[in-house]
């Protein structure tokens, strides 16, 4: 469908000529988010910079019955911003308002375009940070870690996005206006706003966010341990929890990936070890370098062949570096990547990372790993070549077979990257129909007319048929030209 000129008009008489944008450079540009492999042009796109233009907006398009999504940063790795029924995109970049901060409730007020680090770096000078800290959190916004819920290294000890987020301003899909939650915890009524956390912007679009500050600890103590093993590595994550004690962080790194790293960013990691796992305790200065060699006493004990720590705050952030831009740093050794997420429970982290690699081997490529161990959030890279239509396609399959895998495995299709587009089929192996449906009614309450993002999150007629037929939708379409040339940029992370 063309952005007809009268509906261009009218997006224009609200936002300006400026903010309206159907061009092939921007429609390129907006045709995927940070999941590559899945693209498709939008309408047009929008940019309001007030909640005023943005009802304005969604009241227009609502009357027209066209499709609208609401789009931060773009580094979803789920498709969750992919446009589907040629949507036109509202793109919510301008909405980057620091509004409030409130010391005495330790909250801070955003807008959804403001960047997840900017939120630490506006307070950390008053003894405070956000706690949930992305990988991305350099790039992506805290808009876009809402609707995904997002994690990061740090939410094993402090939680998800959810467990930080006190109140919210969004608007509905027909342009009204609701505030949820407030300044403090314990607000009167149903817990609206779990609910919309996570919700992948099929529910609203958030206009501001209160969040809850966290002191900085009084201090970190950071630890490398040195493994010749995968499944060592993973032992010594079980022993940490067993004997009762919660890191802020525990980070395991694979032997692919820790080359990739040295060639990238020269942390210091050793080339020869198979794993290496960042455990970081932080808190009070007094009892925490006791918990430290408890710590390092269990890592030496469960097969760590040797444990550093790091001796000041430079070479902790070299360490933190290499983690946080692992993904980054995997171009150094491949041309493109497709990474997965799934959750495990953390019991079974040796026998799925075996599973894993046993996958990759079968259809000859390469898998890294990097990972959020503590939490059994699972990050494998698939390694592949975007001009050989044959890897675009195996790597499409290992994604799934890795998916089967943590779902046999008694875990879930996602910790943090959400279900978007690509996942959607999938819902079926993990939830009953009564269960889909009851979900879907609880969008509809919120999106009646599925004007709002639609194609997101549950199965697609046509789409479920195919992969219940055993042909996969994912793998019978990743040969069509678009799919390809859409792999060829890469997976921006």
């Amino acid at each position: 469908m063309p952005f007809e000129s009268n509906l261009r008009r009218e997006c224009e008489q609200i936002l300006g000529k400026e903010w309206v944008k159907d061009d092939p450079v921007t429609l390129y540009a907006y045709r995927c988010d940070g999941l590559t492999l899945y693209a498709a042009p939008p309408m047009a796109v929008v940019f309001p910079g007030t909640v005023e233009e943005l009802t304005s907006i969604v009241k227009l398009l609502n009357r027209h019955k066209i499709s609208f999504i609401a789009r931060g940063a773009g580094t979803g790795l789920s498709g969750g911003a992919v446009p589907q029924d040629k949507s036109v995109i509202i793109e919510m970049a301008r909405f980057k308002e620091v509004h409030e901060v409130d010391w005495e409730n330790r909250t801070i007020t955003v807008g959804p375009g403001v960047i997840n680090l900017r939120i630490s770096e506006h307070v950390n000078s008053e003894g405070f940070h956000y706690a949930p800290d992305p990988s991305s959190q350099k790039a992506c916004t805290i808009g876009g870690n809402l609707a995904e819920n997002s994690g990061g290294p740090h939410t094993l000890k402090y939680g998800v996005t959810v467990n930080h987020v006190l109140g919210m301003e969004i608007v509905l899909p027909d342009g009204e206006l609701v505030t949820l939650g407030g300044k403090h915890l314990g607000m009167p009524g149903p817990d609206l706003l779990g609910l919309m956390t996570g919700s992948e912007g099929t529910f609203a679009i958030i206009t501001k966010i209160i969040c809850r500050l966290t002191p900085n600890p009084e201090t970190a103590v950071t630890l490398l341990g040195i493994y010749s093993s995968v499944r060592e590595a993973c032992e010594s994550v079980s022993s940490i929890i067993r004997h009762g004690i919660i890191p802020a962080a525990m980070e395991m790194l694979d032997k692919i990936t820790i080359a990739a790293v040295e060639k990238a960013l020269k942390p210091g990691f050793p080339l020869d070890a198979e794993a290496v796992l960042i455990v970081e305790l932080d808190g009070l200065i007094d009892g925490l370098d006791d918990e430290a060699r408890v710590v390092e006493n269990l890592l030496k004990e469960s097969g760590a062949t040797e444990v550093s720590r790091a001796r000041d705050e430079s070479e902790r952030a070299k360490i933190w570096r290499a983690r946080k831009e692992a993904f980054g740093a995997i171009g150094q050794i491949s041309p493109s990547y497709y990474v997965q997420d799934g959750v495990i429970p953390r019991s079974k982290l040796p026998e799925v990372l075996d599973e894993i690699s046993n996958i990759g081997k079968k259809h000859g490529l390469t898998v890294a790993n990097v990972f959020h161990a503590g939490d059994g959030n699972l990050h494998p890279l698939i390694l592949y070549n975007y001009e050989n239509p044959e890897e675009v396609e195996k790597s499409h399959l290992i994604g799934e077979e890795i998916l089967s895998s943590c779902i046999r495995h008694g875990g879930a299709l996602s910790g943090e990257h959400g279900i978007g587009l690509e996942k959607a089929e999938w819902m079926t192996e993990l939830y009953s129909n009564d269960s889909l449906k009851n979900m879907q009614n609880v969008r509809t309450f919120f999106n009646p007319e599925n004007l709002l993002n639609p194609g997101k999150l549950f199965p697609q007629p046509g789409r479920c048929a195919e992969s219940k037929s055993g042909t996969s939708p994912k793998s019978t379409g990743v040969l069509d030209k678009t799919k390809i040339v859409a792999a060829k940029s890469g997976i921006a992370v």
